[in-house]
């Protein structure tokens, strides 16, 4: 049986995804632009916000991303999240 997830998890994933499409962006833009500073610039201050964004998120839901410390040490967490086809 799929377990329920809250809508706050939908808004909170949905916002990461955004925030990482206008980094992919940026990083594309970059590779041909290395010396714009503005954009580097807009780069840097996505990228703390995706961070920030993860972190939230995984506080609220479980990991996100690898090579993150487990918070519970008594149990693997990766096993307990939605895999991706059930979000």
């Amino acid at each position: 049986m799929e377990k329920q997830l809250p809508k706050e998890y939908y808004a909170k994933l949905e916002a990461i995804q955004a925030i990482d499409f206008v980094i992919y962006d940026l990083v594309l833009y970059l590779n041909t632009h290395p010396d714009d500073a503005q954009a580097i610039q807009q780069y840097n201050y996505y990228a703390a916000y995706s961070s920030r964004l993860k972190t939230d998120f995984e506080a609220c839901y479980g990991p996100l991303r690898f090579g993150m410390p487990v918070q519970n040490h008594q149990e693997w967490e990766w096993a307990e999240a939605p895999w991706p086809w059930q979000v």
